[in-house]
Formats: structure tokens, C-alpha cells, sequence
């Protein structure tokens, strides 16, 4: 999963089929997913999966109304295809049924 650096790279990277996953270190909900997330991403080739620090991009995720964490957002063609948020604990499967949603 590729790190979110900068707020250029969220403007030309919502143009493709980008996948941004609102997290943040000390995040225990968040953490729980790192160990499925390369295995989720292997599956879902035609998306390119960001993280977003949610601490370090706070305007970003307001911009979003993301105010809990984990979520994921989706974006293609810069427009925002859905997105599957809130504060609770997210499984894989979970995940990749929100994926599998997005066509």
C-alpha cells in the first residue's frame, strides 16, 4: 500500500482507480487490518490502495467527513465512487465486500 505523502499525490491519484484507507498509528482497529491488507490488495489488482494518515492529513479527512477510523474511500475518474466508513472494527471480509461493491 502506498503512503499518502502529499496533498498533490490525493489530487492526481483520486483521478484513477485509487482506494484511500483513513487510518492512524495508535489506531488498534486500524492495526488489526495491516496483516490482510496485501493479501486484500493482491485481489483487487485494478485499484491502487493508499494510506492516509488521518492525524497527518486532518483537513483531508474533514473534507471527507471522515471522523471514524478505519475508512476507506474510493475514487475514480476524480469523482468519489462510495465509501465504506465509520469507527468500528472492519473484517476482510468486510473489506472486500465493500470492494467487490464498487464494480
Amino acid at each position: 500500500m502506498k503512503q499518502l505523502s502529499t496533498m498533490e499525490e490525493y489530487t492526481v491519484a483520486k483521478d484513477a482507480k485509487s482506494v484511500f484507507m483513513f487510518s492512524a498509528a495508535w489506531c488498534g482497529d486500524c492495526r488489526f487490518l495491516d496483516p490482510f491488507m496485501p493479501e486484500i490488495e493482491e485481489k483487487f489488482k485494478e485499484w491502487t490502495f493508499y494510506h492516509v494518515d488521518r492525524d497527518e492529513f486532518m483537513d483531508l479527512a474533514q473534507e471527507l467527513d471522515i471522523f471514524g477510523i478505519p475508512s476507506f474511500v474510493a475514487f475514480h475518474d476524480g469523482k468519489e465512487v462510495d465509501r465504506y466508513v465509520g469507527r468500528e472494527r472492519k473484517t476482510p471480509e468486510q473489506v472486500e465486500a465493500f470492494l467487490n461493491g464498487l464494480g
